[in-house]
């Protein structure tokens, strides 16, 4: 059974970091892609950054560019955020996912990123 399980989320005022991780078990996901989307109230789920898992290629949101890294432990199966420079406009609830990019089969329960002004 796979599972992804998020953590690291919290309160953190504007210009503050924080690292999300996902814990991925379950199957080997040398073949896939693994990323993380938001979404905030009110309003859709967006794609936030991605990581080829064999290669390490990593993709990003052009909002996230520069403030936010996407990383991967393959001995530890688990998947970071790096989050720096935080905005109020990056509150929402953050969702690791694994899966091809027209595909996301697998998805965590997420967890709450909150930047106060």
């Amino acid at each position: 059974q796979v599972q992804l399980v998020e953590s690291g989320g919290g309160l953190v005022q504007a210009g503050g970091s924080l690292r999300l991780s996902c814990a991925a078990s379950g199957r080997t996901f040398s073949n896939y892609y693994m990323g993380w989307f938001r979404q905030a109230p009110g309003k859709e789920r967006e794609f936030v950054a991605a990581i080829r898992w064999s290669s390490g290629t990593r993709y990003y949101a052009d909002s996230v560019k520069g403030r936010l890294t996407i990383s991967r432990d393959n001995a530890k199966n688990t998947m970071y955020l790096q989050m720096n420079s935080l905005k109020p406009e990056d509150t929402a609830v953050y969702y690791c996912a694994a899966g091809v990019p027209s595909s996301y089969e697998y998805w965590g329960q997420g967890t709450q990123v909150t930047v106060s002004s």
